[in-house]
């Protein structure tokens, strides 16, 4: 990915106003690959302290977006067919991690992964799995969000 394409990704992320409210940062981009990272806020958790579903379901789908964008054409315009996640344990943490990669890139559909971690201390844990199925759509208006 050059970084052209880098600087649109970068610059449409900081654009969204979901991941301003959750004071998300993208913090690892290449070609097929996509991360953010996000601190712990009262909202996003659940009384007994664990991160909501919703909150890592959010980040699924917004980091599942960004990494079909990076593997393809600026001029692609990408929408969610598809999400499927399973939480694997409680989410406890100072803050969630979103690792996306591209499984395949077809040239309609794409399906990605994007693994939630929490961060604890310094230690990652692996809460939650997905899979995610886009759809590349003829981009209509030059200038709407890549997100």
């Amino acid at each position: 990915m050059d970084k052209e394409r880098m600087a649109q990704l970068r610059e449409s992320f900081h654009r969204s106003k979901i991941m301003t409210l959750f004071k998300a940062v993208p913090t690892g981009m290449a070609k097929g690959y996509f991360e953010i990272s996000v601190p712990k806020q009262d909202f996003m958790l659940r009384p007994a302290g664990m991160f909501n579903g919703s909150t890592m379901a959010t980040l699924v789908d917004v980091s599942a977006g960004y990494v079909a964008a990076s593997a393809k054409p600026s001029e692609s315009y990408l929408t969610t067919v598809e999400l499927k996640v399973n939480y694997l344990t409680p989410a406890v943490g100072e803050m969630l991690v979103a690792r996306a990669q591209v499984v395949k890139n077809g040239r309609i559909l794409m399906v990605v992964r994007s693994d939630i971690f929490t961060v604890s201390n310094g230690k990652e844990t692996l809460v939650a799995t997905s899979l995610v199925t886009l759809m590349r759509l003829a981009l209509k208006a030059p200038d709407v969000q890549i997100d």
